[in-house]
């Protein structure tokens, strides 16, 4: 294997000095432009690795690093339970990190280095063919994708003891030399305290996302005489401004509660990055709405006057907007509220139509709300669909024009569709917000659809 240094640098030839012969003065001055050039390409990995935004990005970093330093072209990455759990691969296809996935991890890449690592924390394989340590099923799929060395490291702190391996791989047998594995070693004692803090906010970050989902209905009542479906898309928890539900209680008098609503973030002034405070504020809003729903649902103006209430007392520097909704399902009646939330949309045979309710500032913005509620009946096969802001400002330049959006696509659905809540949910949310998920976004995107049967 050549010796390919990640930088070169040259100096002019000294004089030699008086009484000096100038052999020693040259690889004097070599060996020091080799130790700059070691330490620059250092600083520059090193720079690459703290800029990395997440986890995802910090294990690719060390992967193309380590590679860069040991003049290797492929790799692999794996984490403790702590972690991701599954490897990440650089220069491997899909198939390719599967196979090295069906290797037995006492006779792998990472042999001991996770499990009991040695006193260096390295593994090296100079001929993945010959070597008597390499398991059959190693040398197997090495051979199937072409690799004849490794060059294993394991990443650890003293508090947190190993936390991931790494392993990079050479087309040929090989043996990297003292001075590229030294690199490679003070590269990932650099990398591991980054990887730990990278690590533990990727927990904090999934157990939030569980608190989200535990936060919402896991199911929704099954009433005889309605459908209901419901979607819900979360923003990214970097980007959240605010939390928003959906809910649908079966009532003791054999009637429905619906209801949608969002929560603001952590207070005035309060940006990206506070959706686990709005989170949790959305749960106590959720859970303080079900129980005056169950005492009083019939009655939406008293339900939502109850909330605000509520929400004044115990959630001061907060604000939420809603819409309540009872639904007597053998009388197809709606009686419905809203706090500054956007009007639901009534989808029929011959179109669809806003239900507008009054016009009300959103809960928890004045000294005491109230508005009055709003009564329809529905035609066998309508749709009620109500829907949170975030709705609506994906699909238009302006809330009102989303809102206009949302209805004409409500309309213009196929019949097949406009049949069935869970397919207008899902075809309102392709059409509107697209199939996959914005990272960007900083609305969540609830739906919540009832069918009259």
């Amino acid at each position: 294997m050549t010796d390919a240094r990640p930088l070169h640098l040259t100096a002019a030839e000294p004089a030699p000095l008086p009484g000096l012969p100038a052999g020693p003065v040259l690889g004097l001055q070599d060996r020091l432009a080799g130790r700059l050039s070691d330490f620059t390409s250092l600083y520059e990995h090193a720079d690459l690795l703290v800029r990395s935004p997440d986890l995802p990005a910090t294990l690719a970093t060390v992967l193309d690093s380590g590679a860069a330093l040991l003049g290797a072209r492929r790799g692999l990455i794996t984490t403790t339970g702590r972690g991701t759990g599954r490897p990440v691969g650089l220069g491997l296809d899909r198939a390719g990190l599967g196979a090295l996935e069906t290797v037995p991890a006492d006779h792998g890449p990472f042999a001991g280095l996770l499990s009991s690592p040695a006193q260096s924390g390295r593994l090296l394989i100079a001929d993945l063919a010959d070597d008597p340590s390499v398991g059959p099923r190693f040398r197997e799929v090495a051979a199937q994708l072409g690799l004849g060395a490794c060059y294993a490291l394991t990443l650890a702190t003293e508090q947190d003891g190993p936390l991931a391996a790494a392993a990079w791989f050479y087309d040929e047998p090989a043996r990297p030399d003292e001075r590229l594995q030294h690199l490679a070693q003070r590269y990932c004692e650099f990398a591991a305290p980054v990887l730990a803090r990278q690590l533990a906010a990727d927990r904090a970050l999934r157990a939030t996302r569980a608190l989200r989902r535990s936060l919402l209905p896991d199911h929704l009542p099954v009433v005889p005489g309605v459908r209901l479906a419901a979607r819900c898309r979360p923003a990214g928890l970097d980007h959240s401004c605010g939390s928003d539900w959906y809910d649908a209680i079966a009532l003791p008098d054999g009637s429905l509660g619906l209801t949608v609503g969002s929560v603001s973030a952590d207070g005035p002034g309060a940006g990206p990055g506070s959706a686990a405070g709005a989170a949790a504020a959305m749960g106590r809003v959720r859970a303080a709405l079900r129980a005056y729903a169950v005492l009083e649902g019939e009655d939406p103006v008293s339900v939502l006057g109850d909330l605000e209430l509520l929400l004044k007392t115990t959630e001061p520097a907060r604000s939420a907007t809603a819409v309540y909704a009872c639904v007597r399902p053998d009388e197809r009646r709606i009686a419905l509220a809203g706090a500054g939330h956007c009007p639901p949309v009534l989808v029929g045979r011959h179109g669809a139509e806003f239900v507008e309710t009054s016009l009300s500032a959103p809960l928890g913005m004045l000294s005491c709300w109230e508005a009055p509620g709003v009564e329809l009946t529905a035609e066998r096969g309508d749709v009620l669909v109500l829907y949170t802001e975030g709705v609506a400002r994906r699909c238009g330049p302006t809330l009102h024009a989303g809102q206009a959006a949302l209805r004409r696509a409500a309309a213009d659905a196929p019949r097949d569709v406009r049949l069935d809540p869970d397919r207008l949910c899902g075809h309102l949310l392709a059409t509107l917000a697209g199939e996959g998920p914005d990272e960007g976004a900083t609305d969540d995107l609830v739906l919540l659809a009832v069918r009259f049967g």
